[in-house]
């Protein structure tokens, strides 16, 4: 197996997540600020365009993050991060989707509508001026996710999941980016200090 790598939040959490499960696959470095994913030969990869991509050991090709991730949860050895029992892996999946719909999205969409605009307007759809608004959105998520989080070491409750490692590379986008976390939302300042002294967190 072979993961094909890049900046960005998207692969950052799928190197978190393999980090955190103790898996080690070597790398193969796309120029996404180059334009590389969306030329030939990776367009045969991921026609999509998109990163990571996770090359298995037929030589197939598998695309989009949490897919990955709950593969390698049941591929390796080790404390599963999506879950053991039914309920744990329904209230893991049911807080990827919140993160995921709610702030990745228009996180960032708001970025690339924005100052990312001169690197995507060739690439996908933009719509400048919805930039704002989408921050706007991303930001009254994360305080939706502030106030159901109150007294949880974690989303989903007392273990770490996908769900933790998908909002912590996002948040941590965020902050590169102009979308700085809102000091009021305490619960998530809180969770993301935790989160960002987990050695995976540099992965």
């Amino acid at each position: 197996m072979k993961l094909y790598n890049s900046v960005g939040p998207n692969p950052h959490v799928v190197r978190m997540f393999m980090k955190e499960k103790g898996i080690e696959l070597p790398l193969v470095e796309i120029d996404l600020m180059g334009g590389e994913n969306r030329r030939e030969p990776y367009l045969t990869i991921n026609p999509a365009g998109q990163l990571p991509a996770l090359e298995l050991d037929d030589g197939s090709i598998l695309t989009e993050i949490t897919a990955i991730c709950e593969y390698l949860d049941e591929k390796f050895p080790g404390a599963s991060l999506i879950g053991i029992t039914p309920e744990e892996r329904a209230e893991a999946r049911r807080w990827t989707r919140r993160v995921d719909l709610n702030v990745a999205e228009p996180l960032t969409n708001g970025f690339r509508f924005s100052l990312g605009l001169p690197m995507f307007e060739s690439r996908v759809h933009c719509i400048p001026q919805a930039a704002e608004d989408l921050k706007t959105i991303a930001q009254e998520q994360l305080t939706w996710i502030d106030g159901l989080i109150e007294g949880r070491t974690f989303l989903a409750g007392e273990k770490l999941t996908l769900a933790d490692i998908l909002l912590f590379c996002f948040l941590a986008f965020g902050t590169l980016v102009g979308q700085p976390l809102n000091p009021e939302n305490r619960n998530i300042a809180a969770w993301y200090e935790r989160m960002s002294q987990r050695p995976s967190a540099a992965a």
